[in-house]
């Protein structure tokens, strides 16, 4: 993305989103915190698929590669989900030390990827259909992977209540 483009999409995002859009660390960890120490993930679908060409692009992949993803919802305390979360691991990402993710069900990421380690990471923010978006290119134990997450219009309402108060 050209310089003047990304000046002029980080002038659009809401101030209260920008921090959580920047952060680094845990996002589940964040969220859990703000919640008041509530927080639950809901899969909403687990599947093979092709990587799509952008995402293999930024992992160095070839663009045929397989990769398992996993769609959920991640929930503070309220009753509508605050994110919407998309993980992209590689086969060959799931024959390493990362095939604990293709099994954790309804635990977070973020409680493995954190875990006495910080990876590395690279971000880009971007706006989706859904919100505003930020995906994380992580490098974790040799393994490389994508995690979006996508913040829904609940959790801008909540954020911009807690900021009034």
């Amino acid at each position: 993305m050209r310089a003047a483009a990304k000046l002029q999409l980080q002038q659009q995002i809401p101030e209260a989103l920008k921090i959580w859009l920047y952060a680094s660390g845990s996002l589940t960890q964040q969220l859990t915190d703000l919640a008041g120490g509530v927080f639950k993930v809901q899969p909403i679908e687990e599947q093979y698929q092709r990587l799509l060409h952008a995402d293999a692009q930024w992992m160095n992949m070839p663009h045929q590669h397989t990769s398992w993803v996993r769609e959920s919802y991640l929930y503070g305390c309220e009753d509508a989900p605050w994110v919407k979360a998309k993980s992209i691991f590689p086969i060959l990402s799931l024959q390493s030390r990362a095939r604990i993710f293709q099994h954790i069900g309804k635990k977070p990421i973020g409680w493995f990827l954190f875990q006495r380690t910080n990876p590395v990471c690279q971000r880009r923010v971007i706006l989706l259909e859904d919100g505003w978006t930020r995906q994380s290119c992580y490098t974790w134990h040799g393994c490389k992977f994508i995690v979006q997450e996508t913040f829904l219009p609940a959790f801008e309402r909540f954020i911009q209540q807690k900021i009034k108060q």
